[in-house]
């Protein structure tokens, strides 16, 4: 079974070369990441933030998915293909209904349940244009961000701090930081660097977003702030005319 999104484009051989895959690897969940289409350059700010967030996530590293032993597991919205019996066993979809990030959620299932799991790059397998403008991905992301906060205000202040602590540290510290500490945030620099740089073999935003990255992190704190707010100001989620309780999103999360 495959779970997608109404935006998703698909080259013709998508869903075939997708279910190869699995079936060759034994997979009872198959993710493909899709390629983001970014027309203009802050969609390309916030999109470069992103992928390099997604990496570093703990809990949700690619690498390590396929690992029975590790705790990350991984689901995309654009492509979550799913075996039915692996569905059923972890409660169907009823197991999802108050789930706001529900593709990830279905990713935590899985793996909690013991299950197999893959994840792939397929370029231009999967494509979405995600949102018009650095803003309209802001506001994409104000129903999931604290959801992925489990709907905690500590927990998304402290996921603020820490974000903006190691995302800006570095590029402040290397310019006035006296002496020999300079050193530790050029390495943390590199890091990032390199980060972006390999990102670009996968994505079609140049390395040279780099230099933009201190602007995509203080969009995406600002996302996580406003999502945060928006949610507790509403008292819940609302998402195409329909609202979501905020206790009861709260007894629905896994």
């Amino acid at each position: 079974m495959l779970f997608t999104d109404a935006d998703v484009v698909f080259r013709p051989d998508t869903l075939s070369l997708a279910v190869s895959a699995a079936a060759k690897t034994g997979a009872d969940h198959f993710v493909l990441l899709p390629t983001m289409l970014m027309k203009t350059w802050d969609e390309r700010v916030v999109g470069a933030f992103f992928q390099c967030m997604f990496v570093l996530s703990w809990g949700h590293s690619p690498w390590k998915v396929h690992d029975q032993k590790a705790r990350d597991y991984v689901g995309v919205g654009a492509f979550n293909l799913i075996r039915r019996s692996t569905l059923a066993a972890i409660g169907g979809l009823a197991a999802l209904r108050m789930e706001v990030i529900e593709d990830m959620k279905l990713g935590k299932l899985v793996k909690q349940h013991g299950f197999t799991q893959r994840v792939a790059f397929g370029p231009e397998l999967v494509n979405i244009h995600w949102a018009r403008g650095a803003l309209g991905m802001v506001r994409n992301l104000t129903k999931n961000f604290f959801a992925l906060m489990e709907y905690r205000w500590p927990l998304a202040l402290a996921a603020v701090a820490g974000l903006l602590l190691l995302n800006l540290a570095p590029f402040v510290g290397v310019l006035i930081a006296p002496g020999w500490s300079r050193v530790g945030y050029a390495l943390a620099l590199a890091c990032i660097t390199a980060m972006y740089v390999g990102m670009g073999r996968y994505s079609p935003i140049s390395p040279f977003y780099f230099f933009l990255h201190p602007a995509g992190a203080c969009l995406i704190a600002y996302s996580i702030l406003r999502s945060t707010f928006v949610t507790l100001w509403r008292g819940g989620v609302v998402w195409r005319g329909t609202k979501y309780p905020l206790k009861a999103l709260r007894r629905g999360t896994v």
